[in-house]
């Protein structure tokens, strides 16, 4: 175990870091909202988009419905995750607030595409940098999670349905050009929110079953530069019937999307009848995986 002041100090670098994620993000969630989308009247999804829509049709003050909106949320988070995610995502939405209120920004462009996609990456971008701060400035997905935990719904429904709901309230509330820009608005945002937590690379997770394994291994090794895991398994049922072999062997490795092709055509050199599972990985830490390749 590393020693209490090599601890402390990954903490405070943690606690830095976090702290810089999450004021460039609610900076550039002001510059979405303030630039592109309040002047506008345009509408993002989430609670954001609760708190937009709230604000064109009661005229009550941004700032105050951010705040407002978002409350539930916070004390929702307390509750399902931790305080301290509480603590971080109120002090963004505080500060998010503040900035809304006080902050002026001259109208950026007029053109209702370029606000569409403008707006949304620049509050996507805000957004997704604030999660990797350790918290939130829309809370709609912490309701999802709630919502989640208690019914056989996935998050992703959740914020799904909330969406599709929240845009025809907009539909009858504000009128469909609206409703329609802003749907822009929010695939724009959540694609940048993706891009921003998931990064460029994209990992995938392989699993290998086949009779030459120690062979598809060494290939992999030095042929691509990535680690293999080793798993041992026992006969089962395939495609020439129940296996004979007592030393079956699963390899598993981790890469990144550009590199499946290249780690495909090695396997199919070795192995034409190799049987080969990919998924998806949101994130790695540690191992081979961000080193650089061999070759």
């Amino acid at each position: 175990m590393a020693p209490k002041k090599a601890l402390n100090r990954l903490h405070r670098i943690q606690n830095a870091k976090d702290a810089l994620y999450i004021l460039t993000g609610v900076l550039l969630a002001t510059v979405g909202l303030k630039g592109f989308l309040l002047p506008n009247g345009f509408l993002d999804g989430g609670s954001m988009g609760v708190s937009l829509l709230l604000n064109i049709t009661t005229k009550v003050d941004l700032s105050l419905l951010i705040i407002l909106v978002n409350a539930p949320f916070i004390y929702m988070g307390a509750r399902q995750i931790s305080m301290g995610f509480a603590v971080k995502s109120a002090v963004a939405i505080l500060l998010l607030a503040s900035m809304v209120h006080f902050v002026t920004f001259g109208q950026i462009t007029s053109d209702k595409l370029l606000i569409a996609v403008f707006g949304g990456f620049f509050l996507g971008a805000g957004i997704g940098l604030s999660i990797r701060g350790g918290a939130v400035i829309d809370g709609s997905e912490v309701l999802a999670i709630n919502f989640s935990r208690n019914s056989s719904i996935t998050v992703g429904d959740f914020i799904a349905l909330f969406n599709v709901v929240l845009f025809l309230v907009a539909m009858t509330m504000i009128n469909i050009e609206t409703a329609m820009y802003s749907m822009l608005t929010y695939f724009a945002a959540s694609k940048t929110v993706e891009f921003i937590i998931n990064g460029i690379e994209e990992y995938i997770g392989v699993m290998i079953v086949s009779e030459h394994s120690d062979a598809i291994k060494g290939q992999i090794i030095s042929q691509i530069g990535r680690g293999i895991t080793v798993f041992k398994a026992e006969p089962g049922f395939g495609s020439s019937g129940i296996s004979k072999s007592s030393d079956g062997k699963v390899l598993f490795c981790v890469v990144t999307r550009l590199e499946v092709s290249k780690l495909l055509l090695e396997i199919e050199k070795t192995d034409t009848k190799a049987f080969v599972v990919q998924y998806p990985i949101k994130a790695t830490r540690g191992g081979m995986i961000k080193k650089r390749p061999l070759h």
